[in-house]
């Protein structure tokens, strides 16, 4: 007769094994991601990085409390399309060419084309014809000999989706052209221009148009959460790049009206709502209604794809990435937020126009409600997803990325990396003027290309960017100059040129 102590030995034994290898499975199961990207969002815009924001933003703070929130995150471009670029490719736009908004002045289809630039032409006419520098030529296509981050992934077999903003060239170079299997919306424009805008019928070729009125962002947020459960039971990356909140400004009727009775309730004083940053006013205080209606909209769209990963069962295998790919629109077109206590916006090279908000949620890695003060950029991510993943780095594609697995972990973890850098030789159609920018630990140097002298602020004392240090710390201010040139020599950055047919003293920036 067999011992029963045994037979219940044996069956702990096989239990226990049974468990250590459907452990062992799970720890190997790949993970999801989900990364998405606003348009035009400040920093300031969501209520995990100011409390007292005007815009309501419950899932961000949701997912800010289940993650980690990073403070010092920056884009590496305070425009669009080139941030964009440096997030699929993880180089920096200098280097890949995409420096200006795909669209402006100066844009080249090819690395061919862009040798045949000739400065003498192109300051003929438009708007620069008047200015002293013209803007430096640039490459208005995401060139194909990158591996991007969704190429990446794909040969590591995981469904790629891609819904929203692409602004990253023509058709042939668009979403499905480099990695992603499913395309909805991704299109050239910048912003949502076909149909009604914000509101179905759409005209974009790349997106169906749903019933009359259906409202964008949720749309695109529909397409990701059926996304997700059609491929819940194999690895993916979803990219849900938002149109919002970028012009034309358009909210929901119902939103703007709640935001109408809560700017009426608040009695704002209208003298302090306007500053001035020469040359243009900017706004200092966030009141704007149908802004606000956007940003909430955005944030109902991010709630029904978290609501997806747990209704599908894979949010506790899915890490979630929330950015934006410049600062909020502050000195023009409709001066739409505020970005106080960071200086300017959109278009300008201080931290209200490159400090993004950042919330990284990897269940069972990052802390719930933890907050990480170190410094991280848009090539970043490339590198740290491939990690985070367990897939190997891919160097000489994202070259100017720096994994921040170790910062994921534990927010007060030692991040070694170099300086970061910023090139945007463009003048900003907010008001900002061509430069490139180093930031070495908490100094920061603006080194301008007209007018300006160079501009020197500690930013741990000064993150409002007010006191222009240059003139009492010389020698940091050569130091700094040193490490920007060097890079912009390593990357060879293509500065703007001067204007041959320039006449006249240039008053106006």
């Amino acid at each position: 007769m067999k011992n029963p102590l045994f037979s219940i030995s044996l069956s702990l034994a096989v239990l226990a094994c049974l468990t250590c290898t459907s452990q062992a499975a799970d720890e190997k199961k790949a993970q999801n991601i989900v990364f998405f990207l606003a348009d035009d969002l400040g920093f300031m815009d969501i209520q995990p990085n100011n409390p007292e924001s005007f815009y309501d933003t419950p899932h961000l703070q949701k997912l800010a409390d289940t993650g980690m929130r990073f403070t010092q995150a920056y884009a590496a471009c305070p425009v669009c399309s080139p941030t964009r670029s440096s997030i699929l490719t993880g180089q920096y736009p200098a280097r890949t060419r995409n420096t200006d908004f795909f669209g402006g002045p100066n844009a080249f289809l090819s690395a061919e084309d862009l040798e045949k630039y000739d400065p003498k032409e192109s300051s003929k006419a438009g708007r620069h014809a008047k200015r002293p520098i013209q803007p430096a030529p640039y490459i208005t296509n995401l060139d194909k000999s990158h591996t991007t981050l969704a190429e990446a992934f794909k040969t590591h077999d995981y469904a790629t989706f891609f819904a929203g903003k692409w602004h990253l060239g023509k058709e042939g170079s668009w979403p499905e052209d480099h990695g992603f299997d499913i395309n909805k919306g991704g299109i050239d424009r910048g912003g949502p221009y076909g149909g009604k805008k914000y509101f179905s019928p759409y005209g974009n070729p790349r997106l169906e148009d749903g019933p009359d009125g259906e409202h964008l962002p949720d749309r695109l947020a529909t397409e990701t959460a059926n996304f997700i459960k059609t491929n819940k039971d194999k690895p993916f990356l979803a990219y849900l790049s938002f149109y919002s909140v970028h012009t034309p400004l358009i909210g929901r009727p119902d939103l703007v009206e709640k935001y109408k009775a809560k700017k009426a309730a608040i009695k704002i004083d209208e003298t302090k709502v306007f500053g001035f940053d020469d040359p243009r006013k900017v706004r200092l205080i966030q009141d704007h209604a149908v802004y606000a209606a956007m940003v909430e909209a955005m944030d109902l769209a991010v709630g029904k794809v978290l609501q997806a990963l747990e209704d599908n069962g894979v949010a506790d295998n899915t890490i979630v990435v929330f950015f934006s790919d410049n600062g909020g629109l502050s000195t023009s077109e409709g001066w739409a937020t505020s970005n106080e206590p960071l200086r300017a916006g959109k278009g300008w090279l201080y931290e209200g126009g490159i400090r993004e908000p950042l919330l990284v949620r990897w269940p069972g890695v990052t802390k719930a409600g933890s907050t990480c003060d170190t410094p991280v950029t848009s090539t970043d991510f490339f590198p740290t997803l491939l990690e985070a993943t367990g897939k190997p780095a891919l160097e000489k594609q994202h070259v100017d990325g720096t994994s921040f697995v170790s910062l994921l972990k534990d927010g007060l973890a030692e991040f070694k990396r170099e300086p970061l850098f910023w090139h945007y030789a463009h003048w900003g159609n907010q008001g900002g003027i061509p430069g490139s920018v180093i930031r070495d630990g908490d100094w920061k140097l603006i080194d301008f290309y007209w007018k300006k002298t160079p501009e020197l602020y500690n930013l741990a004392e000064d993150i409002s960017e007010k006191t222009n240090l240059a003139g009492k710390h010389p020698d940091k201010v050569k130091d700094l100059q040193a490490k920007l040139d060097a890079w912009r020599e390593s990357v060879d950055a293509i500065p703007p040129s001067i204007n041959p047919n320039f006449k006249g003293e240039f008053k106006k920036w």
